[in-house]
């Protein structure tokens, strides 16, 4: 009588060990994340392994020295400029043109509760790294170096670079480089969702269909050291005016702010007519504004809504972008403070130029033509050539030989 239970008991012990043993051999977004930074995955993670490979032993050494050099040469520099400039920081940070820079976003708002990244690049995907063929891991965690090589040596992406690099491997898009930036910034990653925007910014999970002209993105869910939850958004938009229009994007995003936003190295995008959109949005939905001068242009600030605070040296843009010179915005830099890093596209240190805008609080929105004519006057007739800078040139030669 007694039998048939005992049987049954085992059964079920055995059930719940082979359930917990099922548990434990998961491979978690956070172990994922931290293999592909380059750290150890928790004790019992099936990745560790792969952590034995001479490929991903020496990824790790790269990536502790390349990580250890940017930290000290800039990311703690920044966070100690924002820890005394940006006082009253909202829980919303907006970072457009972004690509998947979550390690700045970071430095420069590390207080912010909620980060939405937008721009072109799409949002990949990271497989069950177990699962890929013997002999690929080494070739993935390849990829991800060279993706993160520009903006490891000079501050940005080289966006042209990035649209070959998130597209030739199985680990691909933006999706592992925020594994790795957020992994490397002491965050422990709980949940990843892919999403999408409707037309109107109502977001869809899994199954729901968000009509034709969705946006597609990622929700990550993560805790800082602090073990406080927060999330990170990233979607692939296109932020070109009419694009901008039909999407949902910027509707999502109007229901998180007021926030602050961030604009560095964004190819000059906001001073062409194709992205005013973007352009008039983060003006009517910023709190503050950090930007280099790739961002918004002086002339579309209005200075009754806007207080400047500049810091660093203004010497015009890179040979790249030609045409882009501020008369306005050299005579605001004649008053900067100083920083002591480098950041944009003239990344050396005492090149660099960061404008922090503050909204003036109950200022209301000053029509187009005011606030043309209030921050900057109508252009005036090009200048003569005279001589610039020169321009920067790479760090000494290293693993990123290839950006130049």
């Amino acid at each position: 009588m007694f039998r048939p239970m005992r049987v049954a008991a085992v059964a079920l012990a055995l059930l719940a060990a082979a359930i917990a043993s099922a548990r434990a051999a998961e491979v978690t977004f956070d172990d994922t994340a931290r293999f592909l930074a380059g750290m150890q995955p928790s004790a019992d993670s099936p990745l560790v392994p792969l952590t034995r490979d001479p490929g991903w032993q020496r990824h790790a050494k790269f990536f502790d020295g390349a990580f250890a050099q940017l930290e000290q040469r800039q990311l703690a520099k920044i966070r100690s400029w924002a820890d005394v400039n940006l006082t009253a920081p909202r829980p919303t940070m907006f970072y457009l043109f972004s690509g998947p820079d979550f390690l700045y976003a970071d430095a420069f708002y590390s207080k912010a509760s909620t980060y939405v990244l937008g721009a072109l690049e799409p949002v990949g995907t990271v497989p069950d790294l177990t699962r890929l063929p013997r002999g690929s891991v080494g070739a993935a965690l390849y990829n991800v170096e060279r993706s993160l090589g520009s903006i490891l040596s000079f501050s940005f992406f080289i966006t042209k670079q990035m649209k070959v690099d998130l597209h030739t491997n199985q680990v691909s898009g933006t999706l592992p480089i925020l594994y790795v930036f957020l992994a490397r910034s002491g965050k422990t990653i709980r949940n990843v969702e892919m999403v999408a925007l409707d037309n109107k910014g109502g977001m869809h999970v899994g199954n729901d269909n968000p009509g034709p002209s969705a946006t597609r993105g990622v929700r990550i869910t993560f805790a800082g050291p602090d073990g406080e939850a927060r999330t990170l958004y990233y979607f692939s938009a296109d932020l070109s005016n009419a694009s901008a229009r039909a999407a949902g994007f910027l509707r999502f995003c109007e229901t998180l702010g007021p926030g602050n936003s961030l604009l560095k190295s964004a190819s000059y995008l906001l001073h062409s007519g194709n992205f005013t959109v973007a352009r008039d949005w983060l003006l009517a939905n910023s709190a503050t504004i950090i930007q280099d001068d790739s961002g918004i242009p002086l002339a579309n600030y209005s200075a009754r809504q806007w207080r400047f605070f500049p810091f660093g040296r203004y010497l015009g843009p890179i040979d790249e972008f030609p045409g882009r010179y501020q008369e306005r915005y050299a005579e605001l830099f004649t008053r900067a403070q100083p920083i002591d890093f480098g950041v944009g596209y003239r990344w050396r240190m005492n090149e660099s130029n960061l404008l922090l805008s503050v909204k003036v609080p109950g200022s209301e929105i000053v029509p187009a033509a005011e606030a043309t004519s209030s921050a900057e006057p109508p252009p005036r007739p090009p200048r003569p050539k005279r001589p610039r800078p020169p321009e920067p040139i790479p760090p000494p030669p290293g693993r990123f030989f290839w950006f130049r």
